[in-house]
């Protein structure tokens, strides 16, 4: 009996295995400039991904493409063929929506953006800031007009569309608005249960030295396989690479050790989560992770459900001992209190998981009104000010540094993401709970230094299946139900008042 044989098809899966391989390198030289590039080099590195980025764009809108896949849809494909072809059909018609001329100016104005905030960040020069991202902000707004009209969607929903399929501006309205409306009652109930709460604070300062090593060996008992990535420090800690060399970054601070590590357990969530695509499909859309929201579900569950566990804390404790000196804010009890305080700051990556919420609603109720024309870039000060009074009980007036240039996103023109870190720790509650489901005594192994049951069922459940599924239905099949945000509020309510 002959096999049956799908050329077409197959002629598709050669295509993305080639673009697989340059955006390798694309990613590898993004790492670069980020923590390694000298400054000199910025014009020409802006301008080589530019290159790259309008080489990947001209493949992915080759007529002859198109043809393939209108081909491959007849062929005798299998599940997951016919899964591979759905992502190679929706990566088509986002890249045909954008003529390479638009790609390529978005990337030189990104990476010049990006290069100088570097700088503008510490100086609080918001004025000078301003020179680079309007223009950033002009090609964002094409890039959504030209999305929405190729896919019928709003214009924001078009770019939230890049990072989370299926998202749309009512769902998030929906649910970012039933956490405004518990979510300062929940922070307050908080705040007045710990104040009765004594903690010792650390002693510094904390040498860089000693904070990297510690960070490694936290890495490692976290699971990053140290042959096929590595740690660097940034401007701004992110997760890159590919899942055959996932490049993490973190950022150090004498004065603050707690930061910079639990930025790096965040960071490990998203590198485990790419070291364990599927690696028969490797190559292929079908074996990218599935979504952002996702993917921040996997740092968060490592970050905040897994970090602030007191099974972790009790094991993290003695190698805190060991890279700065024994004295009594190591101790457990005391270092999980640490750990868990819930206190309003001005930095959205150092946030306690309860008011870490309002920070992206913040960003969110700016950027998309930001993007649909309501506002200009010169008002996003007075309203982070106003949002920050409002959400957080802070006065951010003058300070732009701690401010609205705080995060790379905007610089970087990543219009559309932020909604996907609160949806990722929704996720990650869900994933929790399932686990707690199918694995009873969790929380005593966990208590043990046992890891592993998390580690094997997030392997099961969400690491392997790659784009394999839709969201909502990896959801379900992971944890019985689409996205439920209950999941969220029962786990802060049970963890900080219980």
């Amino acid at each position: 009996m002959l096999m049956p044989t799908t050329p077409a098809y197959d002629e598709l899966t050669r295509t993305y295995q080639r673009l697989h391989r340059l955006g390798h390198l694309q990613a590898l030289a993004g790492w670069d400039q980020a923590a390694n590039m000298p400054p000199k080099g910025s014009a020409a590195r802006a301008s080589a991904l530019a290159e790259m980025a309008a080489l990947l764009h001209r493949m992915r809108t080759e007529p002859a493409l198109a043809q393939a896949i209108e081909r491959a849809g007849a062929e005798a494909l299998d599940e997951l063929q016919r899964a591979n072809l759905r992502e190679i059909r929706r990566d088509w018609r986002l890249a045909n929506a954008l003529p390479e001329s638009l790609v390529q100016r978005r990337q030189l104005a990104a990476s010049r953006c990006e290069h100088a905030w570097r700088t503008q960040r510490p100086a609080n020069d918001w004025a000078g800031f301003l020179d680079n991202f309007r223009e950033v902000l002009a090609l964002a707004r094409e890039e959504a007009e030209r999305l929405s009209q190729s896919l019928g969607l709003a214009r924001y929903d078009a770019l939230m569309e890049c990072f989370e399929p299926g998202l749309t501006g009512a769902v998030v309205d929906r649910v970012f608005g039933e956490v405004r409306q518990w979510l300062p009652g929940l922070i307050r109930r908080v705040r007045d249960r710990q104040a009765q709460e004594a903690v010792i604070a650390p002693v510094g300062p904390f040498p860089l030295d000693a904070q990297r090593r510690l960070c490694e060996r936290v890495i490692g008992l976290l699971g990053f396989d140290f042959d096929a990535g590595r740690l660097d420090v940034s401007t701004h800690p992110f997760c890159g690479g590919v899942p055959e060399d996932v490049r993490m970054t973190t950022r150090f601070r004498a004065d603050d050790f707690l930061g910079s590590l639990m930025g790096t357990v965040h960071e490990t969530g998203h590198g485990r989560y790419e070291q364990n695509l599927p690696r028969d499909w490797l190559g292929q859309p079908v074996a990218e992770a599935r979504s952002m929201a996702l993917h921040e579900s996997q740092s968060l569950a490592f970050e905040m459900q897994l970090g602030g566990h007191a099974g972790f804390v009790a094991r993290l404790a003695p190698l805190l001992a060991e890279a700065f000196g024994a004295q009594p804010a190591f101790a457990p009890d005391n270092l999980h209190r640490l750990m868990t305080r819930v206190k309003p700051g001005f930095i959205r990556v150092d946030a306690d998981e309860v008011t870490y919420p309002a920070h992206i609603v913040l960003r969110y109720e700016i950027e998309r009104p930001l993007i649909e024309g309501v506002i200009e870039a010169a008002d996003i000060p007075a309203l982070w000010d106003a949002k920050a009074a409002e959400l957080l009980g802070l006065d951010t007036r003058g300070n732009y540094r701690d401010g609205p240039l705080q995060d790379v996103h905007w610089p970087e023109g990543l219009f559309g993401y932020f909604p996907c870190y609160s949806l990722g720790a929704m996720y990650a509650a869900q994933w929790f709970a399932a686990m707690r489901r199918a694995t009873p005594d969790l929380d005593a192994r966990l208590h043990a230094g046992d890891f592993a049951p998390v580690f094997d069922w997030l392997r099961e459940h969400i690491w392997s299946q790659g784009c394999r599924w839709t969201t909502d239905e990896l959801a379900r099949r992971a944890s019985g139900e689409a996205l439920n945000p209950a999941h969220f509020k029962a786990h802060l309510e049970a963890r900080y008042l219980a």
